[in-house]
């Protein structure tokens, strides 16, 4: 589909319902597993880190967003604490712009 793909049918869905709000649930096993491995099924092709920054980013500027809930992680496969790291920066990257 493409990631303008995706951009385009997400904003046409919020366009067609202006007064829902909505919540955004967020996995990390979108992201591709050589990113993000510490999930319970890990993927390639998945998508790339700045490119799910960017989106989420976008929606959380949505003034209808209520909230997000993160999930899937598995603090198990991340011994050293790297890929819990990761998510909060990527989580900073995200809020900033809100």
């Amino acid at each position: 589909m493409g990631k303008a793909e995706i951009v385009r049918q997400i904003e046409q869905m919020l366009a067609n319902e202006p007064e829902w709000r909505f919540w955004l649930p967020l996995d990390v096993d979108v992201l591709d597993q050589t990113i993000m491995p510490a999930v319970d099924s890990p993927g390639s092709p998945g998508i790339d880190r700045l490119w799910l920054e960017n989106i989420v980013a976008r929606l959380l500027q949505n003034p209808l967003c209520c909230g997000m809930t993160l999930s899937v992680f598995d603090p198990e496969l991340d011994p050293d604490g790297r890929y819990a790291a990761l998510i909060v920066e990527m989580l900073e990257a995200m809020f900033r712009s809100r």
